[in-house]
C-alpha cells in the first residue's frame, strides 16, 4: 500500500512511524510511507500556504491553491484524497478496513481554522476525524491512521489472527488476557484458561468480551446486540 502525507509539520512524524510495527512494514514493502512537506507547493518567497478568511473571524484557513497543486502532483488513477478534520465522518476500525483495501491513499493534514471549503467540495474524497476533540494540526490523526490502517496489511503482523482479534475486530472489546505467573499476590488465573479445552476457553473469552463491552462501552454494546446478519 502506498500513503502520501501533505503537512506542515513533517518533523512531527520523525520516529512514530519508523518504529515497531508501522516501521517493519515500511522497512519490508508492505507499506511505501511519505511525508510532504506542503510549503514545497507554494511559490512566493514567504512559501505561504494559508490566508485570512472571507467575511472576517479569527485564525488563518489553508489555500487551496498549494494543496491542489501538491494532490495533482501525487494522485494517480486509484487515489483516494483524505482530509484530517474535526468535522470529517468518525475513524473507526470498520473505516481502517476500507483503507486497508485500497492501493494509493493521500492524507491532506489539517491546520490552523481548516480548509478552504472548494478543497472538500472540489479535491477530497472524504474527511476523517479519530475523535469529539480539538488538536493542534492533524499530524496526530493522520499517525492514528496510518497505525491503525497498517495493521490490517497482508503481512504486517507476526499472526495473521492478531488483527481479528482484537478489540473492535468484531465489534466488542476485546476479552482479558494472563500469563505467568498463574498465582500472582493471591490473585490467580481462571481455571478454564489451564484447562487446554479450546472450546470452553473460546467460549469464556467470548462471554468475557461481551461483558466488558456491556460494563465499558454500552454504545458498542447496543449497536452489537442488534447487529443482524446481512445488515
Amino acid at each position: 500500500m502506498k500513503v502520501d502525507i501533505l503537512t506542515l509539520f513533517p518533523e512531527m512524524f520523525s520516529g512514530p512511524l519508523d518504529e515497531s510495527i508501522v516501521g517493519r512494514a515500511r522497512k519490508t514493502g508492505i507499506l511505501d510511507l511519505k511525508i510532504h512537506f506542503l510549503r514545497d507547493w507554494a511559490h512566493d518567497r514567504h512559501k505561504t500556504v494559508d490566508d485570512r478568511p472571507f467575511g472576517g473571524g479569527p485564525g488563518m484557513v489553508l489555500k487551496p491553491d498549494p494543496i491542489f497543486e501538491a494532490v495533482e502532483s501525487l494522485r494517480g488513477p486509484e487515489t483516494r484524497v483524505i482530509l484530517t478534520a474535526p468535522g470529517g465522518r468518525p475513524f473507526n476500525q470498520a473505516v481502517a478496513g476500507e483503507l486497508a483495501a485500497l492501493n494509493h491513499v493521500i492524507l491532506i493534514c489539517g491546520s490552523y481554522e481548516g480548509f478552504d471549503e472548494r478543497i472538500r467540495e472540489h479535491l477530497a474524497d472524504d474527511a476523517l476525524s479519530i475523535g469529539d476533540y480539538v488538536l493542534t494540526n492533524g499530524a496526530l490523526p493522520a499517525m492514528v491512521i496510518v497505525d491503525t490502517v497498517t495493521r490490517l496489511l497482508p503481512g504486517a503482523l507476526g499472526d495473521a489472527m492478531s488483527a481479528s482479534e482484537e478489540s473492535h475486530g468484531d465489534g466488542l472489546l476485546e476479552y482479558p488476557h494472563y500469563t505467568r505467573p498463574a498465582d500472582f499476590r493471591g490473585w490467580t488465573v481462571p481455571e478454564v484458561l489451564m484447562s487446554g479445552n479450546h472450546s470452553e476457553i473460546a467460549r469464556w473469552r467470548q462471554m468475557e468480551s461481551m461483558r466488558r463491552t456491556a460494563e465499558h462501552r454500552p454504545d458498542l454494546w447496543e449497536k452489537y446486540r442488534w447487529r443482524k446478519p446481512g445488515k
